[in-house]
C-alpha cells in the first residue's frame, strides 16, 4: 500500500453552528462544500486546510460525550502546522481562546502548544517542519 498524505480529518460536534464559527470564522478554515443530510437530521461541513488535507465537520443529534483525557486510546489531538507559533497564539487570545504556555519539543527543537475547540478537542499549533 502506498498512500500520499492525509485526505481528512473528522470531527464530531455538540453545537453545529457553535463549532462551524470556530473552525471557520476564527481559525480561518474555507469551506469546500456544506450538506445538510435530512435522514440523518446532521451537517456535514467540509474545511480546507492547508493545500492538501480537510476537515470533516459532522453534527449528530446527541451525540456521546469524549470519554476522557488525550491520553485514552484513540485519536490524541488534531495539530496544525503554523509559521509562526507566537503571532498564532496572539491571534487566538485576541479572539478570547485560552491557549497553553508555550514549549519547545526536546526531539525537533519547534515550538508548539495547545488550546480547545468548542467541545473541548484538543488542537495544536506547531512551528512548521518539513519531517
Amino acid at each position: 500500500m502506498k498512500t500520499t498524505g492525509i485526505h481528512h480529518v473528522a470531527i464530531i460536534c455538540s453545537d453545529y453552528n457553535r463549532s462551524k464559527k470556530f473552525y471557520v470564522e476564527v481559525l480561518g478554515f474555507p469551506i469546500i462544500q456544506e450538506t445538510f443530510r435530512a435522514e440523518r437530521n446532521s451537517y456535514k461541513l467540509d474545511l480546507r486546510v492547508g493545500e492538501n488535507a480537510q476537515i470533516e465537520l459532522f453534527s449528530f443529534p446527541n451525540p456521546p460525550e469524549r470519554p476522557s483525557k488525550p491520553e485514552a486510546c484513540g485519536l490524541r489531538h488534531l495539530a496544525f502546522k503554523v509559521d509562526d507559533v507566537e503571532e498564532t497564539v496572539f491571534y487566538l487570545k485576541s479572539k478570547g481562546i485560552e491557549v497553553e504556555n508555550i514549549r519547545v519539543d526536546e526531539i525537533t527543537n519547534k515550538k508548539f502548544t495547545f488550546f480547545k475547540d468548542p467541545d473541548n478537542l484538543p488542537l495544536e499549533i506547531y512551528e512548521n517542519s518539513y519531517i
